[in-house]
C-alpha cells in the first residue's frame, strides 16, 4: 500500500497575484555587483551582451562608463550603441542616458552602467536607477553594474571601512526588483595589481588610491562584505515566501526612534536591515515639540531626508507632537497604537549618573509596554 501523499496547496492571496501579474508586465534586471571599481563588472557586462546578440538577441548599448580603460572600451565592438542625450546645465553641455531614444528603439535587452549615477539637474529622474525602473516599465530587459558601497542600507557600514562617505546610493529593494545578482568577485592583491598595472586608474592616481581607498584592508573588508550581502539576497529570493508567511504569523512589527542629531540616518538604515531579515513592517518615529511649519529650515531639511530615506524603505514615517510629554511616553502611545513588537533606540546621551537619578529611557519603556524587545544602537561618538 503506497504512502498518502499531501497534495494540499496554500491559494496565493489577491495581492500575491497582483504582484505576479506585475512582474510579468515588466522587463527583467539583471545586476552585476562588486566589491569595488575595477572588479571587473562592465566587462562582465558586456561580454553577456555580446553572447546575447550572438544568439540573436536585440541588445543595445544605453550607456557605458569605460574610465578610459582600454579593455572596457575595446568590449563594445559593433554593438549598438544609443545616443546620448545633451543637457545643458550652468552654461555647461552634458550627456547622458537618453531614456525616450530607448524607449522608441524599443531593444530586448540595453546596457545601462552605473546604476548608482546622479543625474544632472533638470534631468527627467533625479537618479539613473530611476531611469532603469522606467525603462523597465516598458518590457526592455537591462543589464546594469554598481559597487556594494552605493547600496543605501550599507552606508554606515561603508563609511566606517573605508572612512568615505558614498554619496551617490541605491535603495535596496532593487535587489529585490532584480530577477538575478551577479557576484563579480576577486581577490584584494588582483585587484591592487590591476590597480598597479594602470587598468582601473591613470598613473597620476595609483599611489594615492593604494593608500586610502585601494588598501588591503579596505578590499577585504568590502569583499567580505559583497560575498555576504549577495548571499543573503540568493537567500531572501529563496526563502521569500516562507519568511513573508511566518512574518504574517507573527506579526513582527519594528519601530525606529530618531532624534535631530548625526546617528538618524544610520538608526533607520540598521533597522531596515532588522526588517528586511524578519520581513516586518518598518515604522519610523521622530518627536517634535512644536508645528513642523516652525522649524528653521535646516530642520526641515533633515526631517525631510529621513522620510524621504523611510520611503525608499518601504517604511511608514510618523512625525508626533510631544505636547509637554516625555519622549518615552511619545514613543510607548505609539507602539500600542501600531502593535509594534520591537523598538530601535540610539545610544543615550545620558552619564550613567544621570541615568541613575533620572532613569533611562529604555527603563522607562519597558515600564509602559509589555513583551516589546528595545535595541540600543551604539552612536558613532569617539571615546
Amino acid at each position: 500500500m503506497s504512502e498518502e501523499q499531501d497534495f494540499s496547496f496554500r491559494r496565493k492571496t489577491p495581492e500575491e497575484l497582483l504582484e505576479e501579474i506585475e512582474r510579468l508586465k515588466k522587463g527583467k534586471l539583471k545586476i552585476y555587483i562588486g566589491s569595488a571599481p575595477g572588479v571587473g563588472k562592465t566587462y562582465r557586462m558586456l561580454t553577456e551582451a555580446h553572447e546575447l546578440a550572438k544568439e540573436g538577441i536585440d541588445v543595445v548599448i544605453g550607456l557605458v562608463e569605460t574610465h578610459n580603460r582600454e579593455e572596457t572600451a575595446a568590449m563594445i565592438g559593433d554593438l549598438e550603441i544609443i545616443p546620448l542625450k545633451s543637457i545643458d546645465y550652468k552654461s555647461t553641455t552634458f550627456h547622458d542616458l537618453d531614456v525616450e531614444a530607448i524607449i522608441a528603439r524599443n531593444p530586448d535587452v540595453v546596457v545601462i552602467d552605473e546604476l548608482a549615477h546622479s543625474n544632472i539637474p533638470g534631468s527627467k529622474h533625479a537618479k539613473r536607477f530611476q531611469d532603469v525602473l522606467e525603462i523597465l516599465d516598458h518590457r526592455i530587459n537591462v543589464l546594469s553594474a554598481v559597487n556594494i558601497q552605493h547600496l543605501e542600507s550599507l552606508h554606515d557600514v561603508i563609511q566606517t571601512i573605508t572612512g568615505i562617505k558614498v554619496r551617490e546610493r541605491i535603495p535596496d529593494y532593487l535587489l529585490d526588483v532584480a530577477s538575478e545578482v551577479i557576484l563579480i568577485d576577486i581577490t584584494a592583491e588582483t585587484l591592487q595589481k590591476r590597480l598597479r598595472e594602470g587598468k582601473i586608474y591613470a598613473s597620476n592616481k595609483i599611489n594615492q588610491s593604494l593608500e586610502n581607498f585601494f588598501t588591503q584592508r579596505n578590499l577585504s573588508a568590502l569583499r567580505e562584505l559583497a560575498l555576504r550581502e549577495v548571499a543573503d539576497d540568493v537567500d531572501d529570493k529563496t526563502d521569500k515566501e516562507e519568511a513573508r508567511r511566518q512574518a504574517i504569523a507573527m506579526n513582527e512589527k519594528i519601530l525606529v526612534c530618531v532624534k535631530n542629531d548625526d546617528n538618524a540616518e544610520k538608526l533607520i538604515r540598521r533597522g531596515w536591515r532588522i526588517s528586511n531579515r524578519l520581513r516586518a513592517e518598518l515604522f519610523i518615529l521622530t518627536a517634535i515639540s512644536g508645528d513642523y511649519s516652525e522649524l528653521d529650515p535646516y530642520t526641515q531639511k533633515k526631517y525631510n531626508t529621513w522620510k524621504k530615506l523611510a520611503t525608499e524603505f518601504g517604511a511608514t514615517f510618523i512625525m508626533e507632537k510631544k505636547n509637554n510629554c516625555k519622549i518615552f511616553h511619545v514613543i510607548t502611545e505609539i507602539a500600542k497604537k501600531h502593535h509594534i513588537t520591537q523598538i530601535i533606540l540610539g545610544q543615550s546621551v545620558k552619564t550613567r549618573l544621570e541615568e541613575l537619578t533620572k532613569g533611562s529611557i529604555v527603563g522607562a519603556i519597558m515600564r509602559e509596554t509589555d513583551g516589546i524587545d528595545i535595541h540600543i544602537v551604539a552612536d558613532s561618538r569617539k571615546n
